[in-house]
């Protein structure tokens, strides 16, 4: 049963007002993912306390580094439930992880930061990974 969405509205929030493009359905992720001839940031948010203490704060924190994603979406795992597994489907080697943030260049995951590599860590730390990332492959 997806989440209420008087629940996980505010959570969305938190990436819609940095630029983010909600993908919603299935066919959302295959319309930017499939045919993306520049790198796509894909946020998959959750509502677990390490996406609101350590991740959103921390893609919110790498966005303001000299180099960033052009294109900057995100699925919301338990309640957008078919596109977070569609999504998840580009994350080729990876094993389904929320919340997490993938970095896909022609239809591959180029850099992928798991949960394990989110919890327990500070916004700061996690931001320079992701920056590091931007800027190899951005």
């Amino acid at each position: 049963m997806p989440y209420p969405d008087l629940l996980v509205q505010p959570m969305r929030e938190d990436l819609v007002r940095l630029g983010f493009r909600e993908l919603r359905t299935p066919d959302d992720v295959d319309d930017v993912l499939a045919g993306a001839d520049e790198p796509v940031l894909v946020v998959v948010n959750s509502v677990c306390g390490c996406a609101a203490g350590a991740m959103r704060p921390a893609v919110a924190l790498s966005l303001r580094g000299d180099v960033s994603p052009p294109v900057l979406t995100t699925v919301f795992a338990g309640q957008d439930v078919e596109a977070t597994q569609k999504a998840r489907e580009y994350f080729v080697g990876y094993p389904p992880s929320s919340p997490s943030v993938a970095l896909i260049k022609d239809g591959q995951p180029v850099f992928m930061l798991e949960r394990h590599r989110i919890e327990g860590r500070s916004a700061e730390e996690i931001s320079s990974d992701l920056e590091s990332a931007y800027k190899e492959h951005c």
